[in-house]
């Protein structure tokens, strides 16, 4: 197995919550960058978060310095999320104005990726969803969803638009919620281009089985364009290292991301509110290498022990690699 390996720039700086403002200084995205290329080992690849890190006005710059360091801009990250403007949802907002805005925003940073030479625009669409009930035109909403999803993937057709799915947080229901319901998002576009991002923490607290998501995204046409590593506690988006609460599920994964032919990035999406960023994303990357060369090592004997469906065998085997 050979995965290509990158991390979210913005992964690196000021960390906060609704108590504490900051938990870090925030450097610039220069200095993040230079950080970590210098410190964090097997990074082939950056996600640069729109506006945060990449702008029209920066992009012949940013991509000199991904050039020169040998590495690949791995997607751009529009930043619909964090825009006051977007707070009651971006392009599902009842604001026409609003969503016109937030539209020519992603066209502005389809344009940006591909002066990257980057083919995934990564879409969290994290403020469009609803927080009360008898409040929300479900149909309606969810008609402008698939309608500016649909306008920016026929424009740039050599784009990959990857729809990153969670549960909830900012709203308490986002559109884009679990693997099937994005899975129907991204069909009812009708685009070729459009697929699915997973972010193992938000699967997790989905309450789905990680590796049945690959599953499905494979059988409804190879609709995987994405992949983001960390670990949580089930019940809560907490971006933790990777491995710290999971670990068979981990090799699982590793397992089925093999056997359905994965070729995207692994990316670390991580938010390490008090422990060095360098050293817990380092140890992320570090965690999925390992799960890498168990699968390896053991992927027939694991495939054989999923067709036997034992789950006695199976336990005998995951104890045997403690050994």
């Amino acid at each position: 197995m050979s995965n290509k390996y990158a991390i979210i720039l913005g992964n690196l700086g000021n960390t906060r919550d609704r108590f504490c403002q900051g938990y870090k200084n925030n450097p610039s995205s220069e200095e993040m960058l230079k950080m970590a290329l210098e410190k964090m080992p097997h990074i082939q690849g950056i996600e640069l978060v729109g506006t945060w890190d990449i702008r029209p006005d920066n992009v012949r710059d940013m991509k000199m310095r991904l050039e020169d360091a040998g590495v690949a801009c791995a997607s751009i990250i529009p930043d619909t999320f964090g825009n006051p403007v977007y707070g009651k949802g971006s392009i599902t907002s009842i604001d026409a104005r609003v969503r016109q805005q937030a539209l020519d925003y992603l066209r502005q940073m389809s344009e940006v990726a591909l002066a990257m030479n980057c083919d995934i625009v990564n879409l969290w669409l994290g403020q469009d969803g609803y927080d009360y009930l008898l409040a929300t035109d479900y149909n309606q909403e969810r008609d402008w969803l698939t309608e500016c999803t649909r306008a920016v993937a026929t424009e740039f057709p050599t784009l990959r638009f990857a729809l990153e799915y969670k549960p909830k947080e900012p709203r308490n229901f986002s559109y884009h919620a679990r693997m099937a319901d994005t899975i129907l998002a991204a069909k009812e576009t009708g685009c070729a281009n459009v697929g699915v991002t997973i972010d193992t923490g938000h699967s997790f607290y989905a309450g789905e089985n990680v590796s049945e998501a690959v599953v499905l995204a494979k059988r409804a046409g190879d609709l995987l364009y994405h992949m983001h590593f960390n670990d949580n506690h089930g019940t809560w988006d907490d971006d933790m290292i990777v491995s710290s609460v999971h670990f068979t599920t981990y090799v699982e994964l590793l397992f089925w991301l093999r056997k359905t032919g994965y070729q995207g990035w692994i990316s670390m999406d991580q938010y390490p509110y008090r422990e060095d960023a360098i050293d817990a994303i380092s140890e992320s990357i570090l965690w999925v290498k390992k799960y890498e060369q168990i699968v390896d090592t053991y992927y027939d004997e694991i495939g054989a022990l999923i067709r036997e469906n034992d789950a006695v065998k199976t336990s005998r085997f995951l104890r045997k690699l403690f050994a």
